[in-house]
């Protein structure tokens, strides 16, 4: 079972640097939300197609859209960024803009695939809006911390 801790931190380095520590970003003392299963490159460039209203194609090719940080020979976990226009979609979206962001989202392969419904999603995207916006309001960046 994978674990997917979506985490914000002021830059690359001190996001990668959450591998070496036992327990991830949550022994860093970093904000976290623990997203089981959400992976950070998928089903995120779907959900920030959905949210800006681009390809997933597009998305998925964006600055930062769930570019490896990690070393690719880490044992274990892998801290992935978050691009910044997910970011900023996010923190844009109003409580009824996630909840038309969640349906489209619950029916992507990969959503469907951990049989998240359209209700579990809204929660995902409140989640994700929230540590967004505090991310923003510190001038700090996404990232997720992926881990088996």
């Amino acid at each position: 079972m994978t674990l997917c801790d979506y985490f914000s931190a002021p830059d690359d380095n001190a996001a990668a640097a959450v591998v070496e520590m036992s327990g991830g970003p949550v022994a860093g003392a970093l904000d976290v939300v623990h997203l089981k299963h959400i992976d950070p490159v998928v089903a995120i460039a779907h959900l920030e197609a959905i949210a800006t209203g681009c390809s997933y194609e597009e998305a998925g090719t964006r600055p930062r859209s769930g570019e490896l940080l990690s070393s690719p020979e880490s044992e274990g976990s892998f801290v992935f960024s978050l691009s910044d226009t997910l970011t900023d979609a996010l923190v844009a979206a109003t409580p009824d803009d996630l909840a038309a962001f969640a349906e489209p989202w619950s029916m992507t392969a990969e959503l469907q695939q951990i049989q998240v419904d359209d209700k579990t999603a809204a929660v995902v995207l409140e989640v994700l809006a929230g540590l967004a916006r505090r991310a923003r309001a510190d001038g700090l960046q996404l990232y997720c911390w992926w881990s088996l």
